[in-house]
């Protein structure tokens, strides 16, 4: 039987007609897909969800995507959702834990340049996704340029060029040549709660905060995060995970913010290799039970899976273990 699809239209730059006020998202998903409609492999739909600067899409607009996502695939064999690059790498995460175990391909795209710019890359990258979301593999993926790159896995690492996007710490999920795609390392699925069936799980808690060390920071800083209602805290710390604790103890604080019920998850600032606690003396005091090593994950989907744990029944189970290949196991 063939394919069906549908494409989910977000807005971004692919969707940008120019304004007197700048580049606009004006284009919805009907514009885009009639730019590439003619030889398509497969029957597609389109769908506007939002029409917006991805600079704007915030956990409330993941859980409205998370859940259209879900809808659609109750009638298609695939998604292709098309967004602004900004912050593609988050929502691609987000969705990646919202809808862990996936069975269908859920396929994120975009583009440097607006469609009708004449060196777009918008229907190469679009053609891209839609043949990705043809194939037999679940899960959800970053399709761009040649590159196909799990969901949690992906980074923004260039703002100018067209390979704008990165598979930190994994290879990537697939990539294209002239035999087609090639879907070498699917995303995988660990269920944690003995429910290995998939189901939607969209609700997220945004009361995470992101802190990135500087030699210096202030224990004040950590205290406001408390203070401030924050439930969870991702710490961007230096190279295998570490803090300052002479003057300026961050560790004596981190583990009161512990006690208090925050929920932390530290990452390494370096973009590859992991954050690992066991290794140095300031660390080995640090795994408490509300603090966790996000070993090898990205900020994008430490973020995101905070957010999303702390919306569910057990966080610290989740934090602890990968659940869609966010991080490796040791």
């Amino acid at each position: 039987m063939p394919k069906r699809l549908i494409l989910l239209a977000t807005g971004g730059t692919i969707a940008c007609t120019q304004t007197d006020n700048g580049l606009v998202p004006t284009l919805s998903a009907a514009d885009l897909l009639a730019s590439v409609n003619d030889g398509l492999p497969c029957e597609v739909t389109a769908q506007d969800v939002f029409r917006m600067d991805s600079s704007n899409m915030q956990p409330e607009e993941w859980c409205v995507l998370a859940h259209a996502v879900h809808e659609a695939l109750l009638e298609y064999d695939g998604v292709v959702i098309t967004h602004g690059t900004d912050t593609m790498a988050y929502t691609a995460a987000a969705l990646s834990f919202m809808l862990a175990g996936v069975p269908k391909p859920v396929v994120l795209t975009g583009a440097q340049l607006p469609l009708h710019h004449p060196l777009t890359d918008a229907r190469g990258n679009l053609r891209r996704a839609i043949v990705t979301a043809m194939q037999d593999v679940g899960g959800v993926y970053v399709c761009f340029d040649y590159k196909l790159i799990s969901g949690v896995r992906c980074v923004k690492t260039h703002t100018m060029a067209m390979d704008a996007f990165s598979s930190i710490n994994a290879p990537p999920a697939g990539y294209f040549d002239v035999e087609g795609v090639h879907l070498d390392y699917p995303q995988s699925f660990t269920p944690v709660d003995g429910a290995a069936a998939y189901r939607l799980r969209n609700a997220l808690d945004p009361s995470v905060f992101l802190l990135k060390l500087v030699p210096g920071t202030s224990p004040d800083v950590l205290r406001y995060v408390r203070d401030a209602g924050y439930r969870g805290l991702v710490i961007e710390a230096f190279g295998l995970g570490g803090l300052h604790y002479i003057r300026r103890n961050l560790v004596e604080v981190l583990g009161q913010l512990a006690e208090s019920g925050v929920y932390v998850l530290v990452v390494s600032q370096c973009l590859h290799e992991r954050a690992d606690f066991t290794v140095y003396e300031v660390g080995r005091g640090m795994m408490r039970k509300h603090v966790h090593s996000g070993r090898d994950m990205t900020t994008e989907a430490a973020v995101t899976k905070m957010m999303w744990a702390l919306a569910q029944e057990d966080p610290a189970a989740l934090l602890a273990v990968p659940i869609v290949g966010e991080m490796t196991s040791y």
